[in-house]
């Protein structure tokens, strides 16, 4: 400290020196006229012209002890006295500091700013102050190359001095030039060859005049101002601009350079933010750049003033085009630069590796590369994103192309798209999401609830925050600032820190790309990227595949950008026509993509293809739906948390989820997001990624050529039961695309939307007949169904076709399986699919069948009585009795059309004529026995009966007990139906119940315990117990129960009076009526009694004959 106190105190006396050296050649020169001081001023400015005379030129004739002093001048003398504090008055250089640096409001006198100016002048050109320099900074001049051979007695070396002062390691010299530093500043006509190399452009654009004189200090600082803005305006290409000589450019970017330590030294940036320092930077110490900096934090500030921002601006932009402006960023990253080569062309200052840009991707690049970076460079960098962040104007590229295009105009959108994508790659905002000051405070509040567990600057929040996108914690402005960033990190995947460290290597592994820099211009948006998804779900068979870490990272990725078409670059570009044309009314969240699936058929082929290859995708990873994931969190967390939990999803969790679509923690968003994607699937069989793995070589082996699902499926599923039914034969479906195809088909049955063929032709019924009931559950199915009769052809023989493929196989009834489900498992466990229904119908009328069960088996038992092939168990029983009995029926027979239950009506005469096959007849009576107790099931008597049926019997049918009374109100009513077809009907049923005592429970029921005691050692069938009922009532030894016999006394009257109103039509059916009576040994006894009279009498009367033609012959 003493020695520079020392040095210091040196210093002042070279100075004191040179002013007394000053004075003694004026006194030579010759004596100042003390009384003319305009004069004296006037011979000033002619030595300011010379640029020789002796700083005392222009001084008034007062002399002290102390030598000559400005504050002294008469010129100045008021204007120092009002301004200046008295203590800087002996010191000239605190008064001329003092003086240029009064505020705007305070004037000086003419007189003395013109003095003020010679002395300036005098300062840096006369030789005097030359040779102090050298004495003060003798060693450092000859260090310094530069300024050694500049030619002496022009202000050269004082301003070469001040250059390269940061290079300046002697004090003394240090405090000398850091003195004639502010001098130098105020004027540029006192800057080292300023004036020789911008004098034209000075002039050109009109920044002030360069004669001697005509301008104030303020408006000096002002010309420089002025020329750098013409810089600016030429970078960005502005309207009529004006292009500066390229020495004047380069001596502009010198001075903004050598100011850039301390504000003071850009004069006119000092004038017009020097209020502003005050208010925002008051205790902000000058040098180092350090007020620059503050200001430009707070240059966005409501109270700051437009002058300073936009002197700010202009300074900003300056450093853009040359980072060396900035004396901190300069200063912080030299050695980082120089280590990592980002600044090659060093004599260039304006060259590509001079501009900001390129030094922060250079630098980006390292730290990316994890190569290691200084920390106050690495601060510096974050400061400088943030600045290019805040304010586009900074990057003259984009202003450039925002002045020139149209904004209807798409080339605009391009050309600035691609502009602010530099400026994105430039700032990298990914790395940390403060750089974008805007997303930092409108996300605020959701990081600190959503994401507070994650390090503030940590490249993770903005992966916490496109997890929480569309969510209840995010708010509208954070949802807007992050997907406009997005945007632009989606089309570089170098822009996502984490992503290009995890996955570089595997990048220039299987993408060919080499590192950082690596020019990507023409290169499409998101490529890479692109490259990396396709291979990220590749099996091991397939290829090359990502390593771990780096798949890990890409399916967080496409989990993210999912949510919003523009975040899928290469989805967006070939698919923009079709998103005006077909989804430009769908603006929520997710619904662009939902929109294109809709619409896959329709679109053109490069968007079909890359909408295609997202949706195949999908089918293996579903949790790339993140919407979709987010609305069934409820269902994954109850139903498939293991599934979900799994990191390699092949498919597994959206079948959990299609499976549990129907409990009751699924939510409406859940249930319309799982369909859709079913629905999607139906497009192409490779949308769904169980069944593409299972059967993929079976579809190119039996299916070739078919592409939609459905058609697939039908294909395969055909082949399968073709393989079945002819035994022996080899299944030609592999097992595992069989199981698989089982689980579609049963998917497929649950919503008619599935089944596009079937949708397609009931469109128009389902409108006029189903049109309140919702999808799903197959409620629309099972409303057609019930509407059957009502439909139109073409989608009757669809549903009848339907019917006919779930009576064959039960499982795909999904409404029998869902009603039914629990008494499956209750009664059914162990059957066979196939035999589902049958064992259903078997436990029908169990006390523990659930009530809703046993009405939807009812539903099923009539719908398979209305046709013989609705019954696979009857059809196979019955398949050599139905052509030989019933011939008739199916001649006149329609394809896919319902036969009313005629071919199992014409089965059940031939039943109670005893002349089925044993197990057809077995079928029969089975029907038999279910239509007694419920005349539902005989769809004849239902279809003939219409009207007598409620007339008779309206209290049996409201009663709904299923126990046989509106058959047996029909029987005791026989003569009052005067319907014929329902009459004869009628007829039948007694006609049948002869044949077997169950196919009458009323009488059944009444007869029980006598059957038990009276026939128990008969087997039931072709109206053997029926048989010994009668034989028993005839038995006066045998004592009936008074119901039995009442009924049984009734049966009888009916049976006659069906014997008189329908005698036997043939021979047959005389021969049949025999056989069914229950007086059958009787009638065949007499029978019998009769043939063998019959006989005896033939013989008796052969002899007779014999006798009288042997007399004949003998006469």
């Amino acid at each position: 400290t003493i020695l520079r106190v020392t040095a210091a105190g040196r210093v002042q006396r070279l100075l004191l020196l040179m002013f007394i050296c000053g004075w003694i050649g004026s006194a030579h020169g010759g004596k100042p006229d003390a009384e003319n001081p305009a004069d004296n001023l006037e011979r000033g400015k002619n030595a300011a012209g010379d640029g020789k005379a002796s700083a005392l030129d222009g001084a008034s004739s007062v002399r002290r002890s102390g030598g000559w002093k400005l504050a002294e001048e008469a010129a100045c003398r008021e204007d120092v006295s009002r301004i200046c504090p008295k203590h800087s008055w002996n010191n000239n250089l605190a008064v001329l500091e003092c003086l240029q640096d009064r505020k705007d409001e305070t004037e000086i006198a003419a007189d003395c700013n013109h003095l003020l100016w010679n002395y300036k002048l005098n300062l840096t050109t006369d030789p005097k102050f030359e040779s102090v320099a050298v004495e003060v900074c003798k060693t450092t001049i000859s260090g310094l190359k530069e300024c050694a051979g500049v030619d002496r007695g022009k202000g050269y070396l004082v301003s070469c001095l001040v250059e390269h002062r940061t290079n300046i390691s002697e004090y003394q010299c240090s405090q000398y030039i850091t003195k004639m530093t502010s001098i130098v500043f105020s004027d540029y006509r006192l800057i080292c060859g300023f004036m020789d190399q911008c004098k034209d452009d000075i002039n050109k654009l009109h920044c002030g005049s360069v004669n001697t004189g005509e301008k104030d200090i303020h408006s000096q600082g002002e010309v420089i101002a002025c020329l750098e803005k013409g810089l600016v305006s030429e970078a960005e290409e502005q309207p009529g601009q004006y292009t500066i000589k390229e020495d004047c450019k380069k001596a502009i970017m010198r001075v903004a350079e050598l100011s850039s330590d301390d504000f003071h030294l850009d004069r006119h940036l000092y004038f017009a933010c020097r209020e502003d320092r005050e208010r925002f930077c008051e205790n902000t110490p000058a040098g180092e750049g350090k007020v620059y900096k503050c200001l430009f934090n707070h240059k966005f500030e409501e109270s700051m003033s437009d002058k300073c921002k936009d002197a700010l601006s202009t300074r900003q932009k300056l450093i853009a085009q040359d980072y060396k402006v900035s004396y901190s960023l300069a200063k912080a990253c030299k050695p980082d630069l120089r280590k990592y080569r980002c600044n090659m062309d060093t004599s260039m200052p304006r060259a590509r590796e001079a501009k900001l840009s390129y030094l922060l991707l250079c630098l980006e690049a390292a730290v990316h590369r994890g190569q290691t970076v200084s920390g106050e460079c690495q601060g510096e960098m974050l400061d400088y994103r943030r600045m290019l962040m805040e304010d586009y104007s900074l990057s003259p590229e984009i202003v450039l192309h925002s002045a020139v295009m149209n904004d209807s105009d798409y080339g605009f959108h391009n050309c600035v798209s691609h502009q602010l994508q530099t400026l994105i790659q430039e700032t990298d905002p990914g790395a940390d999401y403060r750089i974008d000051r805007a997303l930092n405070e409108a996300c605020e509040s959701v990081i600190q609830t959503a994401c507070k567990h994650i390090r503030n600057g940590d490249p993770m929040i903005l992966s916490c925050l496109m997890e929480h996108l569309y969510t209840d914690k995010m708010v509208e402005d954070c949802e807007h600032r992050l997907l406009e960033l997005q945007y632009f990190i989606s089309r570089d995947w170098k822009l996502d820190p984490i992503l290009y460290k995890k996955c570089q290597n595997d990048a220039a592994r299987i993408c060919h790309t080499h590192g950082w820099n690596e020019t990507s211009e023409f290169m499409p948006p998101g490529a890479v990227f692109s490259c990396l998804y396709r291979h990220a779900y590749r099996t091991e068979m397939q290829g090359r595949r990502l390593s771990r870490d780096c798949k890990t990272e890409v399916q967080r990725i496409l989990h993210q950008r999912a949510l919003d078409v523009k975040l899928d670059p290469e989805l967006q570009q070939r698919c923009m026509t079709d998103l005006g044309k077909w989804c430009s009314e769908k603006t929520e969240a997710g619904q662009e993509l939902e929109c294109l699936q809709d619409h896959l058929d329709d679109l053109v082929p490069l968007c079909r293809e890359v909408v295609g290859n997202l949706t195949e995708l999908e089918s293996e990873d579903i949790q790339i739906e993140a919407l979709l994931i987010r609305a069934c969190e409820p269902v994954i967390q109850s139903y498939c948390h293991e599934v979900a939990d799994n990191q390699i999803d092949t498919g597994d969790l959206m079948e959990c989820l299609v499976a549990n679509k129907h409990q009751k923690e699924m939510n409406e968003k859940c249930a319309v997001g799982v369909t859709h994607f079913q629905l999607i699937q139906m497009k192409d069989f490779r949308f769904s990624y169980k069944f593409k793995m299972a059967c993929k070589e079976d579809v190119l082996k039996l299916c070739p050529n078919i592409k939609k699902k459905v058609d697939v499926v039908i294909c395969l599923s055909t082949t399968v039961r073709n393989d079945t039914l002819q035994e022996g034969r080899e299944q030609r479906v592999s097992m595992k695309c069989r199981k698989q195809l089982r689980v579609e088909e049963l998917e497929m049955s649950e919503d008619i939307r599935l089944e596009p063929d079937l949708y397609e032709s009931c469109g128009q019924d389902i409108k006029q007949h189903c049109q309140n009931v919702v999808f799903g559950n197959a409620q629309v199915i099972e409303c057609l169904k019930e509407k059957k009769k009502q439909l139109t052809q073409q989608c009757h023989q669809k549903v009848f076709k339907l019917q006919e493929n779930e009576m064959m196989d039960p499982e795909l009834d999904f409404q029998l399986m869902r009603v039914c489900k629990q008494m499956i498992r209750r009664f059914c466990s162990e059957s066979d699919a196939k035999n589902m229904l049958q064992c259903l119908k078997q436990n029908k009328n169990s006390e523990l069948m659930d009530p809703k069960c046993k009405q939807m088996i009812t539903k099923r038992q009539i719908t398979q009585n209305t046709d013989y092939r609705l019954n696979p168990v009857l059809r196979k029983a019955c398949k050599a009795d139905i052509p030989k009995f019933c011939q008739g029926i199916l001649n006149n027979a329609k394809d896919d059309n319902e036969l009313e239950g005629q071919v199992i009506s014409c089965l059940k005469l031939k039943y109670a004529d005893q002349r089925l096959s044993p197990d057809c007849e077995g079928q029969i009576s089975v029907i038999l026995q279910e239509s007694a107790l419920d005349y539902r099931l005989d769809p004849q008597l239902q279809l003939q009966c219409t009207d007598e049926i409620p007339r008779l019997c309206a209290e049996e049918v409201a009663a709904q007990e299923q126990t046989g009374q509106v058959e047996e109100c029909l029987k005791i009513n026989l003569l009052k139906i005067s319907h014929e077809g329902c009459k004869k009907e009628v007829l039948n049923i007694l006609k049948e119940s002869k044949a077997d005592i169950f196919v009458d429970p009323v009488l059944h029921t009444a007869c029980a315990l006598d059957i038990k005691h009276q026939c128990a050692a008969i087997p039931p069938g072709r109206g053997r117990q029926m048989s010994c009922l009668m034989e028993a009532l005839q038995d006066k030894r045998v004592r009936l129960q008074p119901e039995c016999k009442k009924r049984l006394q009734d049966r009888i009257d009916m049976w006659s009076y069906a014997a008189k109103v329908a005698p036997a039509e043939g021979f047959s059916d005389l021969a049949g009526q025999v056989f069914t009576s229950p007086a059958k040994n009787y009638i065949l006894s007499m029978l019998a009694m009769c043939v063998i009279l019959l006989f005896l009498m033939g013989l008796f009367c052969g002899r007779i004959t014999k006798r009288v033609t042997q007399e004949l012959k003998d006469r």
